[in-house]
């Protein structure tokens, strides 16, 4: 459980879409405030959904090859099939034109509540679903098992915690050097959706066919 955590938390860390979103907020005129409470949103929908599920299974680990030890195995499995054929989808379509979503042009307006927001429209639902069928194997017994938990919804959150802290300890030079990363970014962003989601794609349904025929 605790690799396949690590892997979920890295390909949610590395997403271009939050990230670029992440960086616009910073560079608002009440940036650190908007960057906080979307980070502590992000936070807080990684925490809810590891908490709905531990209190489905009760912190007890279902038995192998039980029905729901199953079932999460196949929504995996069922996540990284539609990951690699989103990733095959992107791939083939036509390119289109880059345009900032509407709600850029006010940036510098919009309130705290709404940067909150954004960390849950930017959130890569695929992949925290992932997370939690994994955390379903969680036994709360276990240190081991309560640190994997802990440490993925902070390695999920880590790429934005960087940028906050480096907003904070050095302004102009990271406002500068973050919209730099946020152009390469954008002008990078179909390649790496493709990448990102065919390696973690292939990684969930190479780890989910070993687990249902183990």
């Amino acid at each position: 459980m605790a690799l396949d955590l690590v892997v979920i938390g890295t390909a949610i860390t590395l997403g271009p879409l939050h990230n670029s979103a992440f960086i616009l907020l910073l560079s608002s005129r009440h940036g650190v405030r908007l960057g906080l409470a979307f980070l502590l949103s992000w936070l807080a929908n990684l925490i809810v959904v590891i908490a709905c599920v531990l209190l489905l299974t009760g912190g007890e680990p279902p038995a192998r090859h039980s029905a729901p030890s199953t079932a999460a195995t196949a929504a995996k499995l069922t996540i990284g099939l539609a990951l690699v054929l989103y990733s095959a989808y992107r791939y083939r379509r036509p390119p289109r034109p880059h345009s900032p979503p509407r709600w850029t042009a006010r940036i510098d307006d919009i309130s705290t509540v709404t940067a909150g927001g954004l960390a849950w429209v930017f959130q890569p639902w695929a992949l925290v679903g992932a997370g939690a069928a994994t955390a379903v194997d969680a036994d709360l017994s276990t240190l081991a098992d309560w640190l994997a938990l802990t440490g993925y919804c902070l390695l999920a959150t880590l790429s934005l915690i960087a940028m906050e802290l480096y907003v904070v300890w050095a302004p102009a030079v990271a406002n500068a050097r973050l919209n730099a990363l946020r152009t390469w970014l954008e002008q990078h962003q179909e390649q790496l959706i493709v990448t990102l989601a065919l390696l973690f794609g292939l990684w969930l349904a190479a780890r989910s066919i070993a687990e249902l025929v183990a």
